[in-house]
């Protein structure tokens, strides 16, 4: 009997020991939802598309998984380029995005994102272009998007006071939910330069006045957003109770206001 478990144990043993070696693939999607799959046009790549909800007309963060189209192994160096297109048949244009920022994956997913300035059942896709170094693979892959209108509004397209031609896209990042007292306010800023191109904007100074329009006050403490890089803005802002807030925003190109018209609501519960 001592015989026969010392067996059973040492033949345990072994297994676990060869578990334990094998490398475990990345826990990359939990909490993430599945936006769309499909393979590049060349180069055996499997490309999925993920998000952290459904596609708004927003700044949206996403999230590219690399897979070895024959193994269905996760790759984890790749150079991304992602591009955002919405065919409306009467004009085509691009959109504010960000690929990602390294050729190495973040727990098997390359983070990239979109400002999303505009809704739309159809029209709206994305071109992921992949080169993958493991095995040498390129080829890209495009899919079609679903997005949807947010309530509140998170994205505003406005015409600048100094520009007849150019349009200003600011949108809003956090707080996503927001607490009572003090809380990190974030936009991101961008200008369209032409229908392909939509720059981050950099130099910029934001202002910012909180106010609860049901009982017509503001609240203290806060402070003015200043860019950090790629186009995004982050400050602080106060709320002093639950309920309705309105967050306008005076955006100036160093003294000259180039809007004052542009706000965000958000509701405290």
């Amino acid at each position: 009997m001592k015989l026969l478990f010392v067996g059973v144990a040492l033949v345990s043993a072994i297994f676990t020991g060869c578990k334990k070696d094998k490398d475990p693939e990345p826990n990359n999607t939990e909490g993430l939802v599945l936006i769309a799959t499909g393979y590049t046009d060349a180069g055996g790549i499997k490309v999925s598309l993920y998000a952290k909800d459904s596609l708004y007309s927003q700044y949206t963060p996403l999230f590219v998984e690399v897979r070895d189209s024959a193994t269905n192994a996760v790759i984890e160096d790749a150079h991304i380029e992602i591009m955002p297109m919405m065919d409306m048949t009467t004009m085509v244009h691009s959109a504010p995005y960000e690929n990602p920022s390294s050729t190495d994956a973040v727990n098997g997913l390359f983070p990239c994102a979109v400002v999303f300035q505009m809704p739309g059942d159809m029209g709206w896709t994305l071109d992921v272009h992949v080169h993958e170094h493991v095995n040498g693979g390129e080829g890209e892959v495009t899919f079609p998007l679903v997005v949807m209108n947010p309530d509140p509004t998170r994205t505003r397209v406005i015409t600048p006071l100094n520009s007849s031609s150019s349009r200003l896209v600011v949108s809003y990042v956090l707080p996503t939910e927001g607490k009572v007292g003090i809380n990190d306010f974030e936009i991101t800023l961008h200008s369209r330069e032409t229908m392909m191109s939509w720059p981050a904007i950099e130099n910029y100074t934001i202002e910012i006045e909180p106010e609860m329009p049901s009982m017509g006050h503001g609240s203290p403490n806060n402070v003015n957003p200043t860019h950090t890089g790629n186009g995004h803005y982050e400050g602080k802002v106060n709320f002093t109770m639950t309920g309705l807030w309105r967050i306008n925003l005076t955006i100036m190109d160093g003294t000259t206001v180039v809007d004052s018209t542009a706000y965000f609501d958000i509701t405290l519960q």
